[in-house]
This record gives C-alpha cells, sequence and structure tokens, in this order.
C-alpha cells in the first residue's frame, strides 16, 4: 500500500491526511459518517487510486510484475513508488521524514475513534516496525512484500518482484518521478476546488 504518497498528497489539513490515511478501509457510502475533513480525504484517496489505476505511465510498470502478479500488480507499484518517495523524500518535503511521519502519528491517535477497526489493529505495528520508514531501503519492500503474503491475498512473488525491481530501476524510478509531478499537480487542484473546507 502506498501509505507514505497518500499521507503526501493530503496537503496540510489534518483531517484530510486523516481520511486519506484510512481511505482503503472505508467502503461505499460510509465516508458519509465521518466528519467533512476525514470525508473529504477518504473521497481524495479515492481520486488518487483512481487517477493512478488509468495513468499510463503506472500502467506501463505495473506490466513488469503482471506475469506474476497478475491483479495484484498495482499492490507492488504501490510499494515500489513509496520506496522511491522515501528515498527521494528530501526532494519532495522540508520535513525530515521521522519528524514528518511523528507528526502523522500524534494526529492519528488524536483521531483514535475515528480509525476503522483494521486500521487500529494495523497502526500499531506500521510504527513499532517504522514499516514507512522502511521503504527507503530494497530490504523494507522486500519485508513488507513477504510479511503481506503472509497476512493477506498477496502471493509470494517476493524474490520476482525484487529481481523485476532491480533489473529496472532506473526505468520505475523515472516513471514514478514523472508520475508523482502529474499526480500531486491534479491533488492541488482537488484540494483547492473539491476539498477546501
Amino acid at each position: 500500500m502506498n501509505l507514505l504518497a497518500h499521507l503526501y498528497l493530503s496537503g496540510e489539513s489534518e483531517g484530510i491526511r486523516i481520511g486519506n490515511f484510512i481511505g482503503d478501509f472505508v467502503k461505499g457510502r460510509k465516508f458519509n459518517d465521518y466528519p467533512l475533513p476525514i470525508a473529504n480525504g477518504i473521497m481524495l484517496h479515492r481520486k488518487i487510486d483512481h487517477f493512478t489505476d488509468t495513468n499510463q505511465l503506472t500502467l506501463n510498470s505495473k506490466r513488469l510484475f503482471s506475469s506474476a502478479y497478475r491483479h495484484y500488480s498495482g499492490i507492488i507499484i504501490d510499494m515500489v513508488y513509496d520506496h522511491f518517495l522515501a528515498r527521494n523524500w528530501s526532494e519532495y518535503s522540508s520535513y525530515d521524514l521521522d519528524e514528518y511521519l511523528d507528526q502523522f502519528y500524534q494526529s492519528a491517535y488524536k483521531y483514535w475513534d475515528y480509525l476503522p477497526e483494521e486500521m487500529k489493529s494495523i497502526l500499531p505495528k506500521i510504527i513499532a516496525n517504522q514499516r514507512i520508514q522502511s521503504y527507503q531501503t530494497l530490504q523494507g519492500v522486500q519485508d513488507a512484500l513477504f510479511s503481506m503474503s503472509q497476512y493477506t491475498s498477496l502471493p509470494n512473488h517476493t524474490s520476482f518482484a525484487l529481481d523485476v525491481i532491480h533489473t529496472n530501476y532506473m526505468h520505475l524510478e523515472e516513471q514514478f518521478k514523472e508520475f508523482f509531478e502529474e499526480v500531486k499537480k491534479q491533488c492541488d487542484i482537488w484540494l483547492m476546488h473539491d476539498f477546501s473546507n
């Protein structure tokens, strides 16, 4: 899951950031059960996912993994792109990554009652394992892929995924950087016109 990208693309609103973070766990019209800023974050999450899933750059990247992962290829790209964002964090933010995440985790606990039960069980592990920070290295990506294959329906083709990443590393990084500029611009528009609380 591209948790770091969703946080980064949320702008400065604490509520939108929380909503974007929990977006995968809020289905259908359940977003209406949340305060407006969080609901807006959930809707922003959906817009980002749709933009990502239909973008030609990400479609090209997915093809590299599709022979083994098929419809799960998008999950791999999410993690690969989070790797490049974490690895190149200083190019995108003036905040130190640890500081940025610490501030967000404080917000998450402040909004604890609004977190879906599944996120409540996952978040302490994300923090304890420094899962998002670990994406800065390919070892961290490998560990996350293996862990997800043990606890979710993601197939365990971790060795294949790492081979593909190593072989196509520069190409994937170039595609990420081009895509991320596109999605950043689009999110700025959405935040200004659709989700200005």
